[in-house]
Parts: C-alpha cells; structure tokens; sequence
C-alpha cells in the first residue's frame, strides 16, 4: 500500500495532464494540478534550503576539508534569506518589492552575484577554448568538417569575413563567408538540432508512458520492486 498509493497518484495525475492537452474539457483539471505542482515546488525550496544549511553546518562543526568556504556559504546565504524576507533596505509593506533599488537584496545581488557570475563565466571562457582546441584537430573526417565549419562560423561573424570575400560575384554571393555562416546556421545545423530535439520528445514520450503505467517506479527511492 506504501506503493501503491504514489504510484496511483502519479498515473492519475499524468492521465489528466496529457488529456488535458489533447481534450479541451480536460484543459481546465490540468490547469489545476500544475498549480499544485508549483505548491508543492515551494515546499522543496525549503526542502532544499534547510539540506543546504544542514549538509555545510556540518562540514563547519567536523572542520572538514575547506569548512571556511562552508562559511562563506552559509554566510551568504543567511544574508540574502533575512533581506528577502524582512525586505531590508527596501520599501515596508506586503506590496512592496524585494528587488527595489536600494533594497539589500538588490544591492547585494548587482554588487556581488552579478560580479561573481562574470567572472565565472570569463574563466569558463579558457576551458572551452582548451576543449576546442583538442575537439577540432582534424583527425578524421567528421572533425575536419566540424573545424570547417566552425571556421566559417567564426570568420562569418567578423568584419574580416566580408573583407576576404567581398569580391565573390552577386550571383555566388552564397559563398561569402557571411552569407555562407548564416547557411550553415539555418540549414546543417538547425536540422541537427531539429533531429535531437524529436529524439529527446520521443524519449519523454516513452519515459512519461513508463512512470504512468508503474513500469518506472525509481522516484519511489529504493529498489524498484
């Protein structure tokens, strides 16, 4: 019965949401249990809160390996939950926004988290040019096209592009470099992404089919028995 019940509850609940896509009077119920899923989302964000605090608390108390960042963490974060929260900073009232300037919170957010994003986004910058250079050595033939066509690309985006091949009759214009970067954007690689886009549908399809039918029964935790 332990299993039973979470397992006829998830049948019934995504019966609803695929009728309710398909069957117009159907429409309106699944409107209503994806707002008890966002309900129920809260919760989760306390869930995940409340680990988040438990799991680096105890990295500090143990003084674990790196238990400073830990409190860094936890400093952080207790910092930003009272200025949401208690709206510190920022003007009194249930109507009032918790991301008005001058608030705490956005003060902290543009003045920190959006500085640390950057920058983490500008060292991501050596690690893709590190995995490019070792992905594009044109070993074989597949990797000789994709160094092409990211060559183009690359080229296509520059005012050099035009510079070297602005020469190219209007008839041929296709094999300007521009010209030919937004080609290969709109056609190979839109078709690329159309492909991997069906095969990610299909197989939600079959995953979604196996979690209604009771076939999947691993969100339950433990065995699947």
């Amino acid at each position: 019965m332990k299993k039973q019940i979470p397992i006829l509850i998830t049948a019934t609940v995504g019966t609803v949401l695929v009728l309710s896509v398909f069957f117009p009077p159907a429409k309106m119920l699944g409107e209503d249990f994806s707002l008890f899923f966002d309900i129920i989302a809260v919760f989760a964000f306390f869930l995940g809160g409340g680990n988040l605090v438990r799991v680096h608390f105890i990295k500090v108390y143990r003084r674990k390996s790196d238990w400073v960042y830990s409190v860094v963490t936890l400093v952080g974060f207790t910092m930003m939950l009272a200025s949401g929260l208690f709206k510190l900073g920022g003007p009194p009232g249930i109507s009032g926004s918790v991301t008005a300037d001058g608030s705490y919170l956005n003060t902290m957010f543009i003045h920190i988290i959006a500085p640390l994003s950057s920058t983490m986004y500008a060292l991501l910058a050596f690690f893709v040019a590190s995995a490019s250079y070792r992905a594009f050595r044109a070993k074989n033939r597949e990797a000789t096209i994709l160094l092409i066509a990211a060559f183009v690309i690359l080229l296509g985006r520059t005012p050099l592009g035009m510079m070297a091949t602005g020469w190219v009759w209007e008839s041929l214009s296709i094999f300007q470099i521009p010209n030919l970067a937004v080609w290969v954007m709109n056609v190979p690689n839109l078709a690329g992404q159309r492909s991997i886009l069906i095969g990610v549908g299909l197989g939600v399809v079959a995953m979604s089919l196996r979690l209604i039918l009771g076939m999947d029964r691993t969100y339950l935790g433990g065995d699947n028995d």
